[in-house]
């Protein structure tokens, strides 16, 4: 009798527990920081990372950034220069460069930048878009690089140049080598300017440090996207500072365009149809000409 229980309690039960089992993905649902509204994921995504309802703007992967805004969702990736991998040899709790491997396992990207070369509204475009699920965004050698590649690229095709900012700052593995990036990049939109190419940038959130304090704020036009945070340093620290209570929604997108520090706040759903009227109007391109392949050099996009 009891060799008769150990085979039901042993073999039989499992195997109807696995028959009536249901896999449940981790990822099925969103939870929404302002409401607390679940959502289904799917929904999420097709909604460009914008919960449905609320309008909350989550954070958007590079690659779906430039999905999302080039004509048919297909550009041509800019390669990207190398750089030291670890220049100062850094370790803190962890290596730098197991950091770095850790990141690029996430994120599948060699770094926090990726830009891509193709058509908005019909017209040539160059955009970069900073991944700020690598290390927080944050502006190394290599961010560096990618920033000034981009600005290059837009000098060669004669394009705009839109940026996506996201951003922790700085990246302190990497010292002062990190800080040299900001006047270099600064250089390079200088050499826009020159040109006579526009430089938008399109803040998103967060956005901060020694980036706000570069390339995200010296833009022809600067858009940000709503309740985006756009600081040097954050509201916490500045309170623990000054020893005072901050005006509700500071240093948010829309605090920052009543005091003119923005020119507008854009909804995601938005964003490329503001930047391809934008980039008509600085290139002196009628819409209808933007279409024409005589209108511009055209770009060959391939799926990305």
């Amino acid at each position: 009798m009891v060799e008769a229980m150990n085979w039901i309690s042993e073999v039989v039960r499992p195997k109807i527990k696995t028959l009536f089992k249901r896999e449940t993905p981790e990822n099925l649902w969103i939870k929404c920081p302002d409401t607390g509204q679940m959502v289904f994921h799917k929904e999420v995504e097709q909604n460009l990372w914008v919960i449905p309802g609320s309008e909350h703007h989550l954070k958007m992967s590079a690659p779906a950034r430039l999905k999302a805004m080039f004509d048919e969702g297909t550009w041509i990736d800019v390669p990207l220069p190398e750089v030291p991998a670890d220049p100062l040899k850094f370790r803190d709790e962890k290596r730098y460069v197991d950091r770095l491997k850790e990141a690029r396992a996430k994120t599948g990207m060699p770094d926090a930048f990726k830009i891509g070369f193709g058509r908005v509204g019909g017209l040539p475009m160059t955009i970069a878009a900073q991944e700020f699920g690598f290390m927080a965004g944050s502006l190394g050698m290599a961010a560096g690089e990618a920033f000034i590649r981009g600005a290059e690229t837009a000098l060669e095709k004669r394009t705009p140049y839109v940026l996506f900012s996201a951003s922790g700052g700085a990246r302190m593995q990497e010292g002062i080598l990190s800080l040299m990036q900001m006047p270099r990049t600064t250089v390079a939109v200088r050499r826009l300017n020159a040109a006579r190419l526009p430089y938008i940038v399109v803040l998103t959130n967060p956005t901060t440090g020694g980036v706000t304090a570069s390339y995200a704020m010296l833009g022809d036009v600067h858009l940000a996207e709503p309740g985006a945070l756009i600081c040097f340093a954050g509201p916490r620290v500045i309170e623990q500072t000054i020893r005072e209570k901050l005006p509700d929604g500071f240093q948010r997108a829309e605090y920052l365009r009543e005091h003119g520090m923005i020119d507008q706040v854009v909804h995601r759903k938005d964003l490329k149809e503001t930047i391809a009227r934008l980039c008509r109007l600085l290139m002196n391109v009628p819409a209808e000409a933007a279409k024409k392949p005589e209108a511009a050099p055209a770009p060959q996009p391939e799926p990305a």
